[in-house]
C-alpha cells in the first residue's frame, strides 16, 4: 500500500513435530532441548504504526500489563540493541490461544521484530536481531526463519532448515478452558523426567522429505508433564488418535493443544467439527505453512 502509515504483519502459530527435553540444564538454567517445528496457517495479526510512544494493545483484551506482553518486550529490546526509541503503536488481533503450546507469544514478538526491521530498514539477518529474539524466548528465533527447522541449545539455536510440508492438513483441539504454561510444564517435567525419543530418525526423515517417516517419528516427551497438570489433555489426545484419517497426533510444545496430522483436509475439518459439537472443546482445522511473520500490508 503506497504511502501507508501502518503495516499489517501475519504471525503464524507452530507445532512441534518433535520435542525432546533433556534433564541437563545449561549455565543459564535452561533445559537442553531439541525441537523440530513447522508453522501452521493459524495466525495472529499485528498492526504496527509509528507513534509518539510505545504502546501495545491486544484484542480481545489479555488482561495483563502491556509491559509483560512479549511484543512490548521485543520492541524495547530492539530499541536497546539499535540505540533508538521504539515508538510504535502495536495492535495484536489474537487468534492463537494462550498457554496452548502453539507459540503465540513468541510469534507476536517475532512479528514485532520483523515490523521494526521494516520501519528502521534493518537486515533481519543481522546477528543483533537473533540476539534480541533469543532474549525474549526460546521459540522466537524459529519464527524469524519460518520453514520447518531443527533447533538445539535451549530450543533457540538454529541447526537445519528443511523443505516445507506446505498444505498438509492438521486438526487442532484443546480443552475449552485453561491451559498450561511452559514454566509449569518444565517444573512438572523435573519432578519426573521422561527420556526423549531418538532424534536422528526425525532429522533423517526431514532431510529426505519423507512424509511417512516424518509422521511416524512425531514425538514430545514434555507431553506427559502437560497431561499431569491438565488431565483433560489426555482425554483429547486419546480421542483424537481414534479419529478417521489421522496419520500422527501429539501434544504441541508444553500444551494444551493436541494436533493431528491428517490424510485429507476433509478429515481435519471433520475432527474439528466433532470436537466442537460433541465435546465442546476448542478446535480448528489448519494446514502446515512455510513462512514466519509476513508483512501483508505496508
Amino acid at each position: 500500500m503506497p504511502g501507508a502509515q501502518f503495516i499489517l504483519v501475519t504471525a503464524p502459530a507452530k507445532i512441534n513435530l518433535y520435542l525432546g527435553v533433556h534433564a541437563q540444564k545449561d549455565e543459564r538454567g535452561y533445559h537442553r532441548v531439541d525441537s523440530v517445528m513447522s508453522t501452521i496457517d493459524l495466525t495472529d495479526t499485528l498492526a504496527i504504526a509509528p507513534s509518539d510512544h510505545l504502546m501495545v494493545k491486544v484484542v480481545p483484551d489479555a488482561d495483563i500489563p502491556q509491559e509483560q506482553n512479549t511484543a512490548y518486550k521485543a520492541a524495547r529490546a530492539m530499541g536497546e540493541a539499535f540505540h533508538r526509541e521504539p515508538n510504535f503503536a502495536i495492535l495484536i488481533d489474537k487468534h492463537i490461544p494462550i498457554k496452548s503450546g502453539l507459540g503465540g507469544p513468541s510469534v507476536d514478538a517475532a512479528a514485532t521484530i520483523m515490523g521494526i526491521c521494516h520501519y528502521w530498514h534493518l537486515d533481519p539477518t543481522d546477528p543483533r536481531i537473533d540476539a534480541v529474539a533469543r532474549s525474549i524466548g526460546a521459540d522466537v528465533p524459529f519464527f524469524l526463519y519460518g520453514p520447518p527447522a531443527y533447533f538445539s541449545g535451549a530450543g533457540d539455536v538454529m541447526e537445519e532448515i528443511y523443505r516445507p510440508l506446505t498444505g498438509t492438513p492438521v486438526a487442532l483441539v484443546k480443552p475449552r478452558e485453561g491451559g498450561v504454561s511452559a514454566r509449569d510444564a518444565y517444573i512438572r517435567f523435573d519432578e519426573d523426567p521422561v527420556e526423549p525419543a531418538d532424534l536422528e530418525p526425525m532429522l533423517e526423515a526431514m532431510r529426505a522429505h519423507n512424509e511417512t517417516a516424518i509422521f511416524a517419528n512425531v514425538s514430545n516427551n514434555l507431553a506427559p508433564a502437560a497431561c499431569k497438570i491438565m488431565p483433560q489433555i489426555t482425554e483429547v489426545l486419546d480421542w483424537i488418535r481414534t479419529q478417521p484419517g489421522v496419520r500422527a497426533a501429539d501434544v504441541s510444545g508444553s500444551g494444551s493443544v493436541v494436533f493431528a496430522i491428517c490424510d485429507t483436509q476433509m478429515a481435519a475439518d471433520a475432527i474439528a467439527l466433532a470436537a466442537l459439537n460433541e465435546h465442546d472443546w476448542w478446535a480448528q482445522s489448519a494446514k502446515l505453512a512455510k513462512t514466519g511473520p509476513t508483512i501483508v500490508v505496508g
